[in-house]
This record gives C-alpha cells, structure tokens and sequence, in this order.
C-alpha cells in the first residue's frame, strides 16, 4: 500500500516545463494517428487502383494520388466518414459518460447539503482561476468509491463529475485540487483530443478490417506483384494495428494526465492538496478493493469512463468490465505523478 504523504520528501517541480513537455508529445500523438489514418487510405486506393492500371508502378500510383491525378475516393470516404462520427460523438459524449450511473446534477438551487454546496463553489471557484468563459455543469455520481471526470468537447458543453464517496472523505484543499485536476482537462481540451484518437483508432481497424476481407475473398490476378505486394501490407496491418492504437492512446492518455496534474498546480499554486488526495484515492481503493471491485463490475459502461477518472482503478487491482486495454492502465504509475508534482518516496 502507498504510504502516507509524509513519506514523501519534497523535490523540484517545473509544472510549466511538465505542461510545456506534455503538449509536444500530445501533437505527436495526434500527428501520428492522422498520419496512420491518412496513410490506410492511401494505401487501400493504391490497392484498388493496382487492379485499375496493372502495368503501372506503386510509385506512379502513389504520386498520381497525392496530385489528385488519380481521385483519393477512399481516403476523401474516410475523411467524410471521421469527421461524421466525431460530430456525433461530440453531441452524445457528455450522455454516453454518465450512462448506468445513478447521477444528479447539483446547482445552487439543488444542493442538498453543505458538502454538496461547497461542491458547487469549489468549481465555480476553479472556473474563474482558470479564466474559463462559461461554468461547467456539476453532477454527482452515487457511488462509494472515490474518483472524477470531466467531459465536454468543448468549454460551452463542459461538465465534471464526482463520486459521492470522493466528495465525503476528502477535504476542501484536496476536493478543489481535483476539481482544479478536472478542470484543466477542458482547458487543455484533453477530451477533444482524445475522442479524436478513439474515434480514429477505431475507424482504422474497421475500415482496415473490410478490405482485408475483401482483398482475401476477391479475384485478382495472381501475376499482380503489386497488389500482392499492397495485399501483404494490409494483412500486416491488420494485426498491428490495433497494437499500436492502443499503445498510442495508452501514452496519449498518461501525457494528458501528467498535463492536467500541472494544470492543477498552475490553478491552486499548491502541489500538496493534489498528492494527498491521490494517495487518499488510491489507499481508498485498496483497503476496499473487494467492495470497490463489486461496483466498478456491476455498474455499466465503466469502460467508457475508465480513461477519463482521475484515477484508473486497475492500479488498485480492481478490474474493470473487460477489454484487452485492462492489461494496461490508461494513467501513469502513482508513484510517478507524485515525482511530477515535486513528491519523491522516501524508503525509511
């Protein structure tokens, strides 16, 4: 079990140079799967357009593309059908969060007791320090285990929420480093960008997917070198792929993290408040890992929230509703986001 903060010796911490380091390798990730997207599209109309011009070379096919010569209809169709599904996505995203929660929407007309009103104020007090334009909308999650999220693609449609639990056992200096936490993921527009990269991900592997099986089952001339050679490509592809979508959104994740952790700082000017809660967080969830483990499981949708807690409870042992990406946890090790905030373990 991780030992309380006292353990911790206090070390230098830059969170401009952590926001700073963070955002470059967010453009890269997001660079990277546009690159990827674009470049299946490509790569599936050079395959089509090997069995339209046989004679001619991948390099000609390829330069006759990218100048427009030869019409990208594959790649523009990929295109049309991202940009669809991300305006989508971005109007149900804030409902596909809560969905199989039990939730209520606090607001100074709702709140039902002080805590729940001094909720409402932390965030509001938040929302003005990070000079945000419009005051996100507040809900409270029924549940007994401690974690927070934040949604919205954008400050207008922005919301947080928090557990019942997390908001009985911390204090209000932790309670507003979380909130400050949540917060900052709007003002970097982290949901934004990782809706983008999901939904990217997941169009690659399902369009990659349908002209795997239709190069497999189509006739084409075996004497065609290079719509074999394109065939290979997409057949590799297809099984490394989803490898390295979820290795990417892995790290895209834990960079957005690390920025929000910053992004905390930066709000409250107090790195203390943010790793006491998430040792209390993570403690929480270990002493009540068999309750804790009963809920995640018995509460639906959890995987779409996982990436977005503050906390993965994956780290505390507690599995969640299971995919693949429960081997690996969406966050950094905590252990790790204390040395960013300036807390390192002292083993005594």
């Amino acid at each position: 079990m991780t030992k309380p903060l006292d353990q911790f010796a206090q070390a230098s911490a830059d969170w401009r140079a952590n926001i700073r380091t963070n955002n470059r390798k967010t453009f890269f990730v997001m660079g990277m799967f546009v690159f990827i997207y674009l470049a299946i599209g490509i790569l599936v109309d050079m395959y089509i357009y090997t069995g339209q011009f046989p004679q001619a070379t991948l390099e000609n096919i390829f330069l006759g593309l990218i100048t427009f010569k030869l019409f990208p209809l594959v790649t523009l169709i990929m295109l049309a059908i991202a940009v669809i599904s991300l305006l989508i996505t971005f109007s149900f995203h804030d409902k596909i969060m809560l969905m199989g929660t039990e939730y209520r929407e606090i607001t100074p007309n709702t709140a039902q007791s002080t805590a729940e009103q001094q909720l409402y104020n932390v965030v509001e007090e938040m929302k003005i320090a990070g000079n945000l334009n419009f005051m996100p909308r507040v809900y409270i999650i029924e549940a007994d285990y401690m974690n927070a999220f934040a949604s919205g693609y954008s400050e207008k449609s922005a919301m947080v929420a928090i557990t019942r639990g997390l908001m009985q056992k911390l204090n209000r200096a932790e309670l507003q480093a979380v909130m400050a936490h949540e917060l900052s993921h709007i003002r970097h527009l982290d949901i934004k960008l990782t809706l983008m990269a999901s939904v990217l991900a997941n169009l690659m592997v399902m369009i990659l997917d349908i002209f795997f099986y239709n190069a497999i089952f189509s006739r084409r001339r075996s004497d065609e070198r290079s719509g074999n050679a394109l065939l290979f490509v997409i057949i590799t592809l297809r099984y490394l792929l989803p490898i390295i979508n979820v290795l990417l959104l892995l790290y895209l994740s834990r960079t957005r993290e690390y920025m929000a952790d910053a992004g905390c700082v930066q709000l409250t000017r107090d790195n203390q408040a943010l790793a006491s809660a998430l040792l209390k967080i993570n403690n929480d969830h270990q002493e009540n890992q068999t309750a804790y483990s009963a809920a995640y499981q018995q509460t639906p949708h959890e995987n779409v929230r996982r990436e977005a807690y503050i906390f993965d409870p994956v780290q505390a042992g507690i599995e969640s509703t299971g995919s693949l990406t429960d081997m690996f946890s969406t966050h950094p090790n905590l252990r790790d986001r204390l040395a960013a905030l300036g807390f390192k373990y002292e083993s005594k």
